[in-house]
């Protein structure tokens, strides 16, 4: 059921980006006719076709959710992604520049004076202004600041003083609080008197007169126990809780593990500083897998699908220069064996099957590995037992694939010794694989590094020259 309903809800959004991009469309068909005609008062008459479009544009944005309006800006080449973002109401700035894309959002921010941004900043709450804080011109940021009550300037410096990645980041400022001396019916009192309950509010932190939380008072349990009970009598005591300088990480995992939908973070007092609410987790994880997703394939930072070459070539010159380097490498190891390969023509066409196979069998360790660095399942000496195996399921695999591949050889080119050097070159190159998709994610942990970052760059680099290396070289010394 969640797969069909995440299934319409894409389709939903797709459908939104191509109704705009058609309103766009026909808007520059329409005033293109309208152009090349000779009528009397032309330029009244596009000028009114052209409103009629732009509000019929307004329209559909109106009745879209911000995060909507950010999908459908972030599919949309920049000068079409300014039109529609001039429609877009100003008092709903600021909630867009919270869901766009940070690529997409630095060309948003460039298309707006200082007036705009003032306004769009001053319209979010605290934690939200803390996201995009670091986009905007650090004279907006002072004078929002200026614009914000004491307490509001006060979360805004929690929230920027902790690290990304951390629960602190990511915690939100706006929760309800009761007393544990109260009755149920005076807590039911107060939380009528609200005009409305925070978002995701499933459960009241119950604190003391100097707000140390003492447990928590889920509103399931407020409904169906008898107001006539003191909060103390029914509040949850060992619920989770989480510190700012947890890894969100962490967190994630708990709220994956115990369902949650809000936890109190707590300072080292376990004084009450704020909530961690599933809505950030979700970001946060959806963030953290693109970023991998980005890392694996060697890209700095996320990227405008619509930026200009010199900002693509920016963000993806550094990984391809270690391609460069690491492709030389294997042309000089082929250059070694030129002898062997002009004796052996056969060597030429079968060595690409070994470094082929050798690199798509270490990203699959490399997956696997990044995956359970992320989930925090690696832990201390479990590395070797881990490598174990790996080497054990290379070596299976390489028996199984050599021995078919050592036949293919031999059916081929009619050489026994020839499918005898493949079937052990392949063997050889996945336990190097193996060794090599365990060690560079371990490699980089063990250097505060993002284990995905370059990982298929590295790891192909590898097998793709120990590939050659080993089968030229038992080519070498077996056939020729």
């Amino acid at each position: 059921m969640a797969e069909v309903q995440e299934r319409l809800e894409a389709e939903d959004l797709q459908q939104n980006l191509r109704e705009v991009q058609e309103l766009l469309r026909r808007q520059k068909v329409v005033e293109g006719l309208v152009g090349r005609q000779d009528m009397p008062k032309h330029d009244l008459v596009e000028q009114l076709v052209h409103k009629q479009h732009l509000a019929e544009l307004r329209a559909k944005l109106d009745r879209l959710h911000p995060a909507d309006i950010a999908h459908i800006l972030e599919g949309l080449p920049p000068e079409e992604r300014l039109v529609v973002w001039d429609l877009v109401k100003a008092d709903r700035d600021g909630e867009i520049l919270v869901e766009v894309s940070e690529a997409v959002r630095e060309s948003l921010i460039a298309s707006m004076d200082s007036k705009e941004l003032v306004a769009a900043a001053e319209t979010l709450e605290a934690d939200e202004l803390a996201d995009i804080a670091g986009d905007l011109p650090p004279a907006v940021i002072e004078e929002v600041v200026r614009s914000l009550s004491a307490e509001e300037r006060e979360q805004l410096r929690a929230a920027l003083s902790f690290p990304e990645g951390s629960v602190g980041a990511l915690m939100d400022f706006e929760y309800v609080t009761v007393r544990a001396d109260v009755t149920l019916e005076a807590a039911t009192r107060y939380l009528r008197r609200l005009d409305e309950l925070p978002s995701h509010t499933d459960q009241l932190f119950v604190v003391d007169r100097r707000e140390v939380l003492k447990g928590t008072l889920p509103l399931a349990r407020l409904i169906v126990t008898d107001l006539d009970r003191d909060v103390a009598q029914v509040l949850v005591e060992e619920s989770v809780r989480f510190r700012p300088e947890d890894r969100a990480e962490d967190a994630a995992s708990a709220f994956e593990r115990y369902d949650l939908v809000s936890a109190p973070v707590v300072d080292q007092a376990g004084r009450l500083m704020g909530r961690l609410t599933v809505d950030a987790v979700v970001d946060y994880i959806r963030q953290a897998s693109a970023e991998s997703q980005l890392a694996e394939g060697g890209l700095s930072q996320e990227e405008d699908v619509f930026a200009s070459v010199i900002d693509a070539f920016k963000n993806r010159w550094a990984w391809l220069a270690v391609n460069l380097v690491t492709a030389f490498i294997a042309s000089r190891v082929i250059g070694a064996f030129e002898g062997s390969i002009a004796q052996l023509v056969a060597l030429a066409a079968l060595m690409p099957i070994v470094a082929g196979i050798g690199g798509n069998s270490g990203n699959q360790t490399t997956t696997m590995i990044v995956r359970a660095l992320a989930l925090g399942q690696i832990q201390g000496t479990y590395w070797k037992k881990l490598l174990g195996r790996e080497i054990g399921v290379a070596l299976l695999n390489g028996a199984v694939w050599g021995t078919l591949l050592g036949a293919i050889a031999y059916a081929f080119y009619g050489s026994v010794a020839l499918g005898g050097v493949m079937a052990l070159a392949m063997i050889l190159n996945l336990v190097l694989a193996a060794l090599m998709g365990v060690g560079i994610p371990w490699l980089r942990a063990r250097l505060g590094r993002d284990p995905a970052a370059g990982s298929s760059v590295l790891l192909t680099a590898v097998t793709d020259s120990g590939g050659f290396f080993i089968f030229l070289g038992l080519a070498t010394l077996f056939l020729l």
